[in-house]
């Protein structure tokens, strides 16, 4: 029989809780997008960046004590966080640590997600929680924690996965697990190439969120462990597997609390799926909702004008349709269809933007023709430029995604942004 809740049950849950997002990954599937920032820096969403989706979560679900464990090219991550996630209040216990990869423990930087943790479990400890919440930094996505928490607690585990169905075909790019009619976790194989299904669903199978909730001492003794042998240190493919026969490993299904229905999650590892994540957000009722004042993302608020569209003239009028568009964007005498510019984007007169997703400070000189690509950050597309119209010629110069997406970057346009002598 499961315990009875008491009113503050889930209260002191989340208040003994720390949380660790891992936000050191390369995110190499997103090519050079993520060149020179790691993978949860990458902007989102016209004005976030994925860490925000994480940090937001666990600020809303009352999970207050934070780890931002970093490591790839981690400046503009730390510099966000810096800017954007300091008004917790350290005089109530509130914090968001920056854990930077330092050697602590090892003369290695981090080997894996677990040999991440391991070097930091000094600052877990110092930090005294009696269950700790390991989190991707670089999936978007809502979720209350503390549900997930409680759920831990009652099913007397030792470690819970959250998870979720996904399609079989897409299962290949995930921890695929197994389980009992008790929700009791008897298989996990990551990243199989054969993933198993679920009974009686040949078509979906049940995946890891990266979504981990740990006993503090059990984790402790769980990474002495696995520190001790030469295996790749990482949840997914040695910790989970080598649990389920020693220890209560639990999964439990994320679903939207109201509906029961499959939740909203997204992994947007690749060029497509940035792309197409991104432009789900202009649908008339998307399934990710921003404009939620009951669950708000929280991000770095830059000061910045509203939008601007000007020129109302036969050949150059400044229109939008079906688009999002940021906060000091001026649109001047151009066309936008079906598509997202975040902050402080220009399209100059004659230019024709379609089903595309252009990332902050880019400008689009006059008479351009865009459809179909993701512009990063600080990209000065020069007059009369066509892009996603020739996939050959987009080859020639930028990165095209096997669904025909095309990637420009600023060193794609010979524009040395970042410059290493």
């Amino acid at each position: 029989m499961l315990p009875q809740r008491s009113p503050r049950f889930v209260s002191r849950l989340t208040r003994d809780t720390l949380a660790l997002i891992l936000a050191g990954g390369r995110g190499t599937r997103l090519h050079e997008l993520t060149q020179w920032r790691a993978k949860p820096a990458v902007p989102f969403g016209g004005k976030f960046r994925i860490i925000d989706f994480p940090l937001s979560n666990c600020i809303n679900s009352g999970v207050r004590r934070i780890g931002v464990l970093t490591q790839y090219k981690a400046h503009s991550l730390i510099r966000h966080i810096r800017q954007g996630w300091s008004s917790l209040s350290s005089d109530f216990g509130e914090f968001i640590e920056l854990l930077p990869a330092q050697q602590r423990i090892a003369d290695s930087w981090y080997l894996g997600t677990a040999d991440a943790v391991y070097q930091s479990l000094d600052i877990v400890r110092l930090h005294d929680p009696d269950y700790v919440l390991i989190l991707a930094g670089d999936h978007i996505y809502k979720m209350d924690y503390g549900p997930l928490l409680a759920y831990h607690v009652e099913r007397g585990a030792d470690v819970t996965v959250s998870c979720l169905e996904v399609a079989i075909e897409e299962a290949t790019a995930f921890g695929v697990m197994a389980i009992d009619e008790e929700n009791r976790v008897v298989r996990f194989d990551e990243k199989p190439a054969q993933p198993a299904p679920i009974p009686g669903r040949a078509d979906r199978a049940l995946a890891s969120m990266g979504v981990y909730v740990f006993n503090r001492d059990f984790l402790f003794r769980t990474l002495g462990a696995d520190a001790r042998t030469s295996s790749e240190h990482d949840f997914g493919k040695d910790i989970i597997p080598q649990l389920i026969d020693q220890a209560r490993v639990v999964a439990y299904p994320f679903r939207d609390l109201s509906t029961g229905e499959q939740a909203y999650w997204r992994d947007v590892g690749t060029i497509d799926a940035f792309w197409k994540t991104n432009l789900e957000l202009i649908d008339v009722t998307p399934e990710l909702n921003l404009y939620d004042r009951e669950w708000p993302i929280w991000t770095f608020q830059e000061q910045l004008p509203p939008a601007k569209f000007v020129f109302d003239e036969e050949d150059r009028r400044g229109t939008v349709v079906d688009s999002m568009v940021s906060g000091g964007c001026i649109i001047s005498g151009a066309q936008l269809r079906r598509s997202l510019l975040f902050s402080s984007v220009i399209v100059d007169e004659r230019t024709r933007v379609e089903d595309s997703v252009i990332l902050p400070e880019a400008h689009i000189g006059p008479g351009c023709r865009i459809r179909n690509a993701v512009i990063d950050k600080y990209c000065h597309i020069e007059a009369g430029t066509v892009i996603g119209e020739d996939p050959e010629a987009d080859a020639q110069r930028f990165t095209v995604s096997p669904n025909g997406v095309v990637l420009v970057t600023p060193e794609m346009l010979g524009q040395e942004i970042h410059v290493v002598y």
